[in-house]
């Protein structure tokens, strides 16, 4: 079983110290969040992940889910867990009080998000979807559609799903097939088939809300003729129970390589009865609220896997004895009368561990600086700052998605090779952790096609708006700390790879434009560049408060030491790689563009 205690400490660090909660309380609805608030719910959330989502995690593999006569049956303890986290109003957490939510920061929601994926990322599909199709319901559904389904799915008797797939297409959403036929009474009739649909059937909740894309029947070819429909699986009645059984069947479950205590699902809709979601024709755009939502939220999840793997690979490593230090055997050591020392006195142990940290500690600082511009897009008084929080949030979703994913495999792989060979079999629980993490470079849109979407779509928009808002926060830094008397290394090592981002933004800029297979062919080394700047950036900031704190007598001290090392070992061991990542991207289409296809 895997190695999981909520990481307090470090997200008060990152919500209070690096993000400044007290701001919060100047942005609608939050004026009375306080810091002992937030704290209170992270330690609730805490024990929950710990103590009812955890154990349940090893069985949703073992057995996963299973359809009987076109009903799903979640794995043993999933039915339990779910009761427990609905009665405790965690669906609600985020959502808007109108409709019985609690009317949280999103700052807050993105680390119960990750504690939640951490315990347990199939179990936190089924919330996780349900807060994305509320986003999008709530955001351009009829006032009737959101006072039927909102108060339902917000108390977490109602489930949502989004159904985009289908066999012929998956992120050519312009091919699908799947239609809706006008009827008198303002309805529709969804018919086709979907496929990929995470929690798509299942015995969580009573009813379940599909927000499907389907083509009215004069609607223009492509992306163009898309809309939504929200079509339920039991139509509700006046008083708002479920009713009758609409035409929405589970036709199979697909075999996974991993999350497989979530129900991925294949659904035929026959002439299923659906209501249109915002305007004939702008379901993609409409869809987007939810999908720009989830890549976020997807981008969590490879951050929570990471942090189990990290914390599991640490307490092998203390306890598992092979070889001795290179450095000798030492009196004061542990392990001095023993055959062997831990394998944590080993530098490629160590390699491998401090890679980890740096990664899921930096992932959830840039994380955490993203949730905070939502809050600021959802609920800020004053235009301008929305309009920059839009633009932020825009330019780092892709990035977050792609490249907290990409890390967060790459951290799982690293735990189960600090185990060895136990790391490879079941016992541990670190197999599973990679197999379950492989997923999220994959859905929600391939790491690919964020990377595609930042250099194509990002980039060049507002003519390069959306960067000032990277950009600015970055060289501004740099100017105030660039002759720090403890840290100027570090920052002119972030100035260093700021440059390379920014060499790298001009060659893409102009290579792309005479040509956009160029831009195609460095879009994915330059998401990882981007990020790893951005995550350069945000380990220099957290240096620079960890020097501050440490100059005072009542100081943590082996948190914030600990958070200096961290920080060094990224400047110094990961950061450099923005060099070859520019020079990758510099080298151009050819390489990969002049086989002859014949000869692949």
């Amino acid at each position: 079983m895997q190695t999981y205690k909520a990481p307090l400490r470090d997200m008060r660090f990152v919500l209070h110290e690096l993000h400044d909660s007290t701001a919060l309380t100047q942005l609608h609805g939050l004026e009375e969040v306080s810091p002992d608030l937030m704290d209170s719910i992270l330690e609730e959330a805490g024990k929950l992940a710990e103590e009812v989502l955890l154990p349940t995690n090893t069985a949703g593999d073992e057995y996963g889910c299973v359809l009987e006569n076109g009903v799903v049956r979640t794995p043993k303890g999933f039915k339990e867990a779910y009761d427990a986290f609905r009665d405790g109003g965690w669906t609600a957490l985020a959502a808007d009080p109108q409709y019985g939510g609690q009317g949280l920061p999103e700052s807050l929601n993105k680390l119960i998000e990750e504690m939640i994926c951490s315990a347990n990322l199939s179990f936190s599909l089924y919330p996780g979807l349900t807060h994305g199709a509320y986003q999008a319901i709530a955001a351009h559904a009829s006032d009737e559609l959101k006072d039927t389904y909102l108060p339902k799915m917000v108390a977490g008797t109602w489930s949502g799903t989004m159904c985009l797939t289908e066999a012929h297409c998956g992120t050519d959403l312009g091919m699908l097939r799947t239609r809706a036929v006008p009827q008198p009474d303002g309805s529709y009739k969804v018919s086709g088939s979907k496929i990929f649909i995470s929690a798509g059937e299942h015995d969580l909740t009573e009813n379940i809300i599909h927000l499907v894309l389907a083509r009215l029947p004069d609607a223009p070819k492509g992306t163009r003729g898309i809309s939504m429909f929200l079509v339920p699986k039991f139509i509700p009645t006046a008083d708002g129970r479920p009713g009758v059984r609409n035409g929405v069947i589970c036709t199979a479950l697909e075999h996974k390589m991993g999350i497989k205590g979530s129900a991925t699902c294949q659904l035929t809709f026959e002439e299923a009865t659906g209501w249109l979601v915002g305007e004939p024709n702008k379901g993609l755009a409409t869809m987007f609220t939810m999908m720009n939502s989830e890549r976020l939220s997807v981008g969590i999840q490879g951050l929570g896997a990471a942090e189990t793997s990290y914390q599991s690979a640490v307490a092998y490593a203390r306890e598992r004895i092979q070889g001795r230090s290179l450095g000798g055997v030492k009196a004061a050591d542990k392990a001095a009368d023993k055959a062997a020392d831990p394998i944590i006195v080993h530098p490629d142990v160590r390699r491998m561990l401090l890679r980890m940290r740096a990664y899921t500690e930096g992932c959830r600082a840039l994380g955490g600086w993203v949730a905070r511009q939502l809050d600021v897009l959802e609920r800020s008084n004053d235009p301008d700052a929305r309009r920059q929080a839009e633009d932020f949030t825009a330019l780092m979703t892709p990035v977050v998605k792609a490249l907290f994913t990409d890390l967060g495999f790459e951290a799982t792989n690293l735990g189960m090779q600090v185990y060895g060979g136990h790391g490879y079999i079941r016992d541990h629980g670190m197999e599973q952790l990679v197999r379950d993490a492989r997923i999220s470079m994959i859905y929600e849109g391939t790491n690919g096609i964020q990377a595609l979407d930042l250099v194509g779509r990002k980039l060049p928009q507002g003519a390069g708006r959306l960067l000032r808002t990277f950009f600015h926060p970055v060289s501004e830094f740099i100017e105030r700390h660039r002759n720090h008397l403890l840290l100027g290394q570090m920052v002119k090592g972030l100035e260093k790879a700021f440059g390379a981002l920014q060499l790298a933004t001009a060659h893409i800029a102009a290579a792309g434009m005479a040509d956009p297979e160029e831009a195609g062919a460095a879009a994915s080394e330059y998401l990882r560049l981007f990020g790893l700047v951005a995550l350069g950036f945000m380990w220099t900031r957290t240096a620079v408060i960890a020097v501050e704190k440490l100059a005072k007598p009542d100081a943590d001290a082996g948190f914030y030491k600990a958070k200096l090392t961290t920080a060094r070992f990224y400047m110094e061991r990961v950061l450099p790689e923005v060099a070859g990542l520019l020079t990758a991207i510099k080298a151009g289409k050819r390489a990969m563009m002049d086989m002859e296809e014949a000869a692949f």
